[in-house]
C-alpha cells in the first residue's frame, strides 16, 4: 500500500514539488508585512535567517502574488558569481541580450530599469537568494546599479535573502553606503512550538486528510527534532511517513518519528 492510500492523503504535503499548501506562522507573516512595506516605498531590503527557516519560501510566495502588470520580479539564486558572470546572468533574466564586458550590462540594466518604470509604469522586483554567498566587490557595484538622479529616487526594489551572514558582511565598513541604504531588515526566526504542530496539522488538512494521522506524542517529538525550521518539519514528516508505511503502521507515534530522525542524521 503507498502512504498516501494508507494515511489517507490526496498526496505527500511535506516533499517539494507537491501542491503548495501556504501555512502562515508569526515570522511568516511579519516578514510579509515587510516585503509589502519595502515594496510600497522601493529601495533595498534583507531577508535572513538560519537554513530552513522559510525565508526562501516567503518570498517565493509573495512574489508570486505580485501584479504582473505593476512588478516585474527578477529572481536569481546564483550570487557566487564572479562580478563579471553575476551580471550576465541578471541582464538575461530581466530579458535583456548579455554582453561581454560587466559595466555594459550594468549599464544595460539600468536602462532597462528606467525604461520599465518610467515607459511601462512597473516596478522591477529583484530578489537574490542566497545573497549570504556574493563576493563582496559585486555586492559594492549593487549600488551602482541602482543609483538613479544621484540617489533621489529608487526605481527598484531589491531584496537580498540570505542567512545572518549579510548582516555580517554589511558591518565591513567598505559596504557603509550600501548598509545607509538598507530600509527594511528582517530576520525569521522560525515557528513556535505550536506552530509546528499547527503547521503538521494544517499541511495535512491541505493533502484531503480527514484520520489523525500523528499521534501528540509524535507531533511533541517533531517539535523537538524540527527546532521551528519549515524546511526540517517537512523533511521528519516525510521520513516519518516512510517508515510508518514501510511497517505497516496506520498512525505516526513518538517512536516512528525516533527512527525517521536517525534515518535523516545517518543519511
Amino acid at each position: 500500500m503507498d502512504l498516501n492510500t494508507r494515511y489517507g492523503l490526496e498526496f505527500n504535503p511535506f516533499i517539494k514539488n507537491s501542491a503548495d499548501i501556504i501555512v502562515s506562522f508569526k515570522e511568516y507573516n511579519e516578514a510579509v508585512a515587510r516585503l509589502n512595506y519595502i515594496l510600497s516605498i522601493k529601495g533595498f531590503g534583507l531577508l535572513t535567517g538560519t537554513p530552513g527557516k522559510g525565508k526562501s519560501t516567503a518570498v517565493r510566495i509573495w512574489s508570486k502574488g505580485l501584479n504582473p502588470s505593476l512588478y516585474k520580479v527578477v529572481y536569481t539564486p546564483l550570487a557566487n558569481l564572479s562580478d563579471a558572470e553575476f551580471y550576465r546572468n541578471m541582464a538575461t533574466i530581466i530579458g535583456l541580450e548579455p554582453k561581454s564586458r560587466k559595466h555594459e550590462n550594468i549599464d544595460a540594466i539600468k536602462e532597462e530599469i528606467e525604461r520599465l518604470y518610467s515607459e511601462n509604469r512597473k516596478t522591477p522586483v529583484f530578489i537574490i537568494d542566497e545573497a549570504d554567498s556574493i563576493r563582496s566587490s559585486t555586492l559594492s557595484d549593487l549600488k551602482v546599479l541602482f543609483n538613479f538622479e544621484m540617489d533621489s529616487r529608487d526605481k527598484a526594489v531589491v531584496i537580498l535573502v540570505g542567512t545572518t551572514k549579510l548582516n555580517s558582511m554589511l558591518n565591513y565598513s567598505v559596504h557603509e553606503a550600501m548598509r545607509q541604504r538598507i530600509i527594511m531588515n528582517f530576520n525569521i526566526e522560525g515557528m513556535s512550538k505550536d506552530e509546528t504542530r499547527q503547521y503538521v496539522l494544517d499541511k495535512l488538512k491541505g493533502a484531503g486528510c480527514i484520520k489523525d494521522v500523528f499521534a501528540p506524542e509524535a507531533l511533541e517529538a517533531i517539535t523537538n527534532y524540527s527546532e521551528g525550521a519549515p524546511r526540517m518539519v517537512n523533511r521528519i514528516c516525510n521520513a516519518c511517513l516512510n517508515v510508518g508505511n514501510a511497517e505497516g503502521s496506520q498512525i505516526i507515534t513518538a517512536e516512528t518519528v525516533r527512527k525517521a530522525h536517525e534515518e535523516l542524521i545517518l543519511g
